[in-house]
């Protein structure tokens, strides 16, 4: 039983970090020059920033859905997980891939919906993992805000 409980932890930061690998590909390939080119807000934080933050924040996401699934297993919320996993990593795509600053900007959007439905379901059923999200969710707002300020920028 204990193994089972850390294996399925396992799989949830496998898939909720396989996503993330290719939108930092697709950002490798399209982001320079444009990203380089675009004016960026004052408050835009420099590039090496984003990489320690993603880190820290998917394995703070993925603890959040695996401690909900091991004390609810209810798969509508696993569901719902993955379909924001899938929204959150298009957003390198739309942004640097399609330079698609308006689109992404609606997707950090849907992003939010889904991350502030998550920390709901988990309030009820574990703190912790509503706790765990929080930074996800200041991030994502700051975000938002980078995002809706390149936007005007531009």
């Amino acid at each position: 039983m204990l193994s089972n409980k850390y294996l399925s932890l396992f799989f949830i930061i496998i898939i909720t970090f396989l996503p993330s690998v290719i939108g930092g590909v697709v950002t490798s390939i399209y982001k320079e020059p444009w990203y380089t080119e675009i004016i960026r807000p004052s408050f835009s934080p420099p590039d090496w920033v984003f990489g320690p933050v993603w880190t820290t924040l998917y394995i703070l996401m993925s603890v959040a859905i695996w401690l909900n699934w091991i004390f609810n297993r209810e798969i509508k919320t696993i569901k719902i997980y993955f379909y924001h996993i899938f929204f959150n990593s298009i957003w390198s795509i739309i942004f640097f891939g399609f330079h698609q600053i308006f689109l992404a900007m609606i997707n950090l959007v849907v992003i939010l919906f889904f991350i502030l439905w998550l920390m709901k379901i988990y309030y009820k059923n574990s703190k912790i993992s509503f706790l765990l999200m929080i930074p996800y969710l200041l991030w994502s707002s700051y975000a938002l805000l980078l995002n809706m300020s390149i936007f005007y920028l531009n």
